[in-house]
């Protein structure tokens, strides 16, 4: 036998300014990605069990998320997205939202990677939505209206990704409880290059009647819009919050999915719409299956889709974003993360 001394794996940091400088600029890249990797789950190719809440009692309202997956990206990767939500930062001047991604080699276990997560979050939410706008409307009427309802950093990501997919319409219908957001928000360069008029609605029913295209980005913990008139002209609804519409609007509704086990359940909109009517699926089906031409959805009813964010999405935008930034000779490994090299015994042949 002989002494044979090993590298210890290499481990990187990467902030959130490379971060953005990988994936702000290239929203049809990611939007690419996301179809792919969505791909790749609805036919077997990737392994994401449920995420895993941490809750408060004495902060109800906040949450952290462990969102496990694994993908192939030129080879096994496995990883998890650490996310929390606390809205009582705002009070503070901090951001609503705070995460890691951490990837780890799919052939040893080791971690090589800790990207902050939260802008990977919000690019990989807007990506899936702007290709979810593409496949609900891609049989109907082009929409003219868009509206947005929660107008935080989640709607100008959703915005971005839409207008650089090449998404215009002639109007933008704008609410948020904070009528201050609603000014900011118009402000916004997003906000000037999808619309050439933008409107500022009284409440949550007017916006959703303004828009053929509605997007709710809130931080809504339980459903809050319970009129189902103000969807009677059947728009498409980008429900990337989860949680802002009542049972009795998704049961008239046709319902698109990321992924029906992990969507119903958390006390998702689907979620308890499926609870009120245990005898029928409120899911039409999961987007895979439109974009394979496998499920075709109604026209006469509105089109909403609702994704539960699969942590493979956040796996696939941040090895990409490792991979960038290795190519670009922006890696920095920190030096002795797992200690000095190993020693073991091999067998001299």
């Amino acid at each position: 036998m002989r002494l044979t001394s090993l590298r210890s794996p290499e481990f990187a940091v990467i902030p959130q300014g490379q971060v953005r400088e990988v994936l702000v600029g290239s929203e049809p890249e990611t939007v690419e990605l996301v179809a792919q990797t969505y791909l790749a789950h609805g036919t077997g190719g990737t392994v994401n069990p449920p995420s895993y809440f941490l809750r408060f009692p004495e902060a109800p309202g906040s949450r952290i998320i462990a969102l496990p997956a694994a993908v192939d990206h030129g080879g096994p990767v496995a990883g998890l997205k650490w996310i929390g939500s606390f809205p009582s930062n705002h009070d503070a001047g901090l951001p609503r939202a705070s995460a890691v991604v951490i990837l780890n080699d799919g052939r040893t276990g080791f971690p090589f990677a800790c990207l902050e997560g939260a802008l990977i979050s919000a690019e990989r939410t807007a990506a899936s939505a702007a290709l979810a706008a593409r496949w609900l409307v891609d049989d109907l009427a082009r929409p003219v209206r868009l509206a947005c309802v929660g107008l935080g950093p989640i709607a100008q990501s959703v915005v971005r990704h839409l207008v650089a997919t090449g998404w215009r319409f002639e109007t933008l219908a704008l609410f948020d409880l904070d009528p201050a957001a609603i000014a900011r928000f118009a402000d916004t360069p997003e906000a000037q290059d999808i619309a050439g008029e933008i409107e500022h609605c009284e409440s949550v029913e007017d916006a959703v009647a303004a828009g053929d295209v509605v997007i709710f980005a809130t931080t809504a913990g339980a459903p809050h819009v319970t009129s189902a008139a103000c969807f009677a002209h059947n728009p498409v609804v980008l429900h990337v919050s989860l949680r802002d519409l009542a049972p009795e609007i998704i049961l008239q509704a046709a319902n698109v999915v990321d992924d029906a086990d992990h969507c119903l359940r958390a006390n998702t909109s689907v979620h308890l719409a499926q609870q009120a009517a245990p005898a029928r699926s409120v899911v039409a089906a999961e987007l895979w299956e439109l974009m394979t031409g496998t499920v075709t959805l109604p026209k006469d009813r509105p089109r909403i889709f609702s994704p539960f964010g699969l942590g493979v999405l956040d796996l696939a935008l941040a090895c990409w974003v490792y991979e960038e930034t290795r190519l670009a000779g922006r890696l920095t490994p920190v030096d002795g993360f797992f200690g000095p090299a190993t020693e073991h015994y091999t067998a001299i042949t």
